[in-house]
């Protein structure tokens, strides 16, 4: 019920729908890609290991985007619904991009069809092409839904517009103030995914288990968390030496994660 209060016109609940679907059809697509590789390669393997960091970065950025979407129109929060769009973009890059990558990472023997190499082979039959289509449905899907969900955004900068001038009045100031404000908090929840995907590609990609930097990265999960909420309470509190803190610890922790992908 809260959920229908929240997304209460036509321009919203046809905004949440859009991303819905979209999630939906690109989170099957993925699960059917995962199965077919999984069913024929050991994705131990390093040079396969690039194929389930990105379906899993693939899902965790739709759910990521489900969750912003429903977030930002709770919030009538337009600068958040911007962020989505380009959040978005970069989605369709990376869609497009995983088509080669994971091309690279199956086919070893281009000119092979399925009867002579099925898993390896790049011709007709292989496991290559039965996984292409599934492949190029996910950034088309992105791409009719970006565009779908520009035109929303625009019908919804005039809804919430109204709902700004509720909450700061029509001091230019108040209303700058207050921009600044949505733009810092959502970077910080931006930020959450950007943590939480460099991460996972350390995680399953570059760090062995059996390593202590597999353990320091482990740990150092829930302390960036923190560093994260923190930022956040200091912002919508204006404690000035907690959101310092944040910071300097936070640059800390991507010098670390920087030197681990380097």
């Amino acid at each position: 019920m809260a959920i229908l209060q929240t997304i209460s016109t036509k321009s919203q609940r046809a905004f949440m729908a859009t991303v819905l679907f979209q999630a939906i059809v690109v989170i099957v697509m993925v699960a059917i890609v995962f199965g077919k590789v999984h069913d024929h390669v050991d994705l131990d393997l390093s040079r396969y290991k690039t194929i389930p960091c990105y379906l899993a970065l693939f899902i965790l950025a739709e759910l990521f985007e489900l969750f912003m979407a429903y977030d930002a129109l709770r919030l009538r929060n337009i600068i958040q619904l911007v962020g989505i769009l380009l959040f978005h973009s970069a989605l369709l890059v990376m869609a497009a991009l995983q088509v080669h990558e994971t091309r690279s990472a199956l086919v070893h023997n281009p000119s092979a069809n399925w009867t002579t190499d099925y898993v390896n082979g790049g011709g007709p039959g292989t496991l290559w092409q039965s996984v292409l289509p599934f492949l190029i449905v996910s950034p088309v899907v992105i791409g009719v839904a970006w565009l779908v969900m520009i035109f929303f955004v625009r019908e919804l900068y005039h809804e919430f517009g109204w709902a700004i001038f509720h909450i700061v009045g029509a001091n230019p100031a108040a209303k700058t103030m207050y921009q600044y404000y949505q733009v810092m908090i959502c970077l910080l929840k931006f930020d959450f995914f950007a943590f939480v995907g460099v991460t996972m590609q350390l995680l399953i990609v570059v760090l062995s288990r059996n390593t202590a930097e597999f353990g320091l990265t482990v740990a150092a999960i829930p302390i960036v968390m923190v560093l994260l909420i923190g930022a956040g309470l200091a912002v919508q509190r204006e404690i000035k030496w907690v959101m310092s803190a944040s910071l300097v610890l936070m640059l800390a922790a991507e010098s670390y994660f920087s030197k681990q992908r380097a």
